[in-house]
């Protein structure tokens, strides 16, 4: 996709992130909220399904704020 481009008209770039730094790993923060969500309310989860679903219908709202990623791509970028 990128093969003939400067690297300004770059689709697709690759970021290489540090091995074994979940704070640079923008899954992991998905991760935290869903597991988040299922502390907050283990108490309503009476069986295994209803934790499989909290967990996943959280992670499928792509309600997700990565703050650190910004830096990191910035980061990566120069």
């Amino acid at each position: 996709m990128n093969q003939g481009k400067r690297q300004e008209e770059w689709l697709i770039r690759c970021i290489r992130l540090a091995p074994n730094a979940p704070e640079q790993n923008p899954i992991e923060d998905v991760w935290l909220q869903g597991k988040e969500m299922v502390r907050r309310y283990w108490n309503l989860c009476h069986n295994f399904k209803i934790v499989k679903w909290l967990f996943s219908w959280t992670i499928n709202q792509d309600l997700f704020d990565f703050p650190h990623v910004i830096n990191v791509w910035f980061l990566n970028l120069n």
